[in-house]
């Protein structure tokens, strides 16, 4: 009997514990398999955390601090160190992560913009960006919250793909005690309309969704839905992150339990089945100690893993280290392959700045993957 199509109804009994999960994963598998084949790939990076600042207030984060306590910029000088540290070291993308504009809270933040002559934490992301581009092999690949159509047009003469995570669509993780309240950047509906902006512009997008935060299933089968709605009108979105929240010391929610590994996994699966074959869906390695127990659920990217920076995300998880990605990944019966920071499928003229697709063409194979030395012992 053929597996259902999507549906919100089932995907919450599925989490609900209300059906069985195994003809799930087996789905889940079986259109990885016709989509994506045996490869896995990663992207090999750098993780570029261009300010510790934020105007939001996330109860879970420990990547925000004020100043004074962490919460700082890093200089152009810092941040081409970092580029090409990363560069020397076969990295062939540099992800810049930073708080939702800091200087909208932080009398620091606008101190520091004003001494490098930029209006905007989105200035100086874009100016980054571009010195990035032009001084090194490296392609960045920016994460820096909420943009409106300008700065997306103008990340995208540097940046071959841009991200925003969705975390959830549900307006109840805003109110007060719980984790987005006091937090304008978390608001769902101006993080969709950055994610359907992208899509106007053509614009290749990485996005997800953050699991375990105190959402219902019910929630995160919404966000799986809205985000494929809004892939379904312009074909933008060129992986689904599907993210494990970990409990951290020094924040409110240290106390609280993350979501169990198997179900997590559920969460996974569902993901490949509401979106089908095509779609590249990713979980973070270093979030789970058995990580491979993520390609029974249907995934084919373990995304960013660093050689040489730590998760500023995630300081607790180190990365695995690349010899043991490739060898669990290939024990698993797949093949390992490093991507670009914008997947295979998306390098084409209608989806990259001519120049940004002409480097990309120069340093890529006939399927679009990175012409680099795959794995070296560190």
């Amino acid at each position: 009997m053929p597996f259902p199509a999507p549906d919100p109804e089932l995907a919450v009994r599925f989490l609900d514990g209300d059906a069985d999960t195994a003809p799930l994963f087996a789905e889940a598998r079986r259109l990885r398999d016709g989509g994506k084949g045996r490869v896995v790939t990663y992207s090999r990076k750098v993780f570029v955390p261009v300010t510790t600042m934020c105007r939001d207030r996330c109860s879970y984060c420990t990547f925000a601090k004020p100043p004074g306590a962490g919460g700082a910029y890093l200089t152009d000088d810092e941040v081409m160190t970092v580029v090409r540290a990363g560069e020397a070291g076969g990295c062939t993308e540099a992800l810049f992560t930073l708080g939702d504009r800091p200087e909208d809270r932080w009398p620091a933040a606008r101190a520091f913009l004003d001494r490098v002559g930029h209006d905007t934490t989105l200035s100086y992301v874009r100016h980054l960006t571009e010195r990035v581009f032009a001084e090194t092999g490296v392609f960045p690949h920016a994460n820096p919250g909420l943009m409106d159509e300008e700065t997306q047009r103008g990340l995208r003469r540097s940046n071959p793909s841009l991200g925003l995570m969705l975390e959830n669509i549900s307006q109840r993780l805003m109110e007060p005690g719980m984790p987005h309240h006091d937090c304008p950047d978390k608001e769902p509906s101006a993080r969709m309309e950055t994610i359907e902006t992208a899509g106007r512009l053509r614009i290749p997008f990485t996005t997800g969704v953050l699991v375990g935060i105190g959402e219902t299933g019910a929630e995160i089968v919404d966000s799986l839905f809205a985000l494929e709605a809004v892939h379904r009108r312009w074909g933008h979105l060129q992986e689904i992150i599907v993210q494990n929240f970990r409990p951290k010391a020094d924040t409110r929610m240290r106390h609280a339990s993350p979501p169990t590994v198997r179900w997590f996994a559920t969460v996974v699966a569902l993901t490949r089945w509401i979106f089908g074959p095509e779609m590249n869906v990713q979980v973070p390695p270093n979030l789970t100690a058995d990580f491979a127990m993520y390609l029974d659920a249907g995934i084919n990217d373990w995304g960013g893993v660093s050689p040489l920076t730590i998760d500023w995300v995630n300081p607790e998880a180190p990365w695995p280290h690349l010899d043991r990605l490739r060898s669990v990944t290939e024990h698993a019966g797949f093949d390992l392959r490093q991507r670009m920071p914008v997947y295979p499928e998306f390098i084409a003229p209608e989806w990259i700045d001519p120049a940004v697709l002409a480097r990309l063409v120069s340093v890529t194979d006939d399927r679009g993957y990175a012409l680099v030395e795959e794995i070296e012992p560190t």
